[in-house]
């Protein structure tokens, strides 16, 4: 099965958890200080908001897989589809380890291909500089954050 996922960055974390909460009728099933995620069922989605952007609004798009064959399918169609490829390989980020790279539609709108591996008690697991580096690369595939 493929998930759709979303991840909005929004000012004030509580408010949009009440909100998001109230309009799938389920609570988050997983938040953190600064991060709150919603597995949707019916509509299948991996819906996430964060306060970690610059700006509020939709940080990026992406489908989230089940396995490593499902992720290089998604690539074969990326590559299918002449885009660029921003490769992470495994990475953490936004409480999970997954293996992902990023592409950009024509727009310029983010797309995250990923494979969630486990998650982690931190947001990520890079160092500073590091998670520094990618924030920095991501804009390069049109995102706007590392996850």
């Amino acid at each position: 099965m493929k998930r759709f996922h979303v991840h909005v960055h929004v000012n004030d974390l509580q408010k949009n958890i009440a909100f998001y909460s109230a309009m799938f009728d389920q609570q988050p099933a997983r938040t953190e200080a600064d991060y709150a995620k919603w597995m949707l069922t019916d509509p299948p989605v991996n819906f996430a908001i964060s306060t970690r952007g610059s700006a509020a609004g939709v940080d990026h798009l992406g489908i989230q897989v089940e396995s490593k064959e499902d992720l290089a399918q998604l690539r074969g169609h990326a590559a299918k589809a002449d885009m660029a490829v921003l490769d992470e390989g495994e990475t953490s980020c936004c409480y999970a380890r997954s293996d992902k790279y990023w592409v950009t539609d024509p727009q310029g709108i983010a797309w995250e291909q990923f494979h969630t591996l486990d998650g982690i008690p931190v947001f990520s697991e890079k160092p500073a500089a590091a998670a520094a580096a990618c924030c920095a690369a991501a804009p390069q595939a049109g995102a706007r954050s590392c996850c």
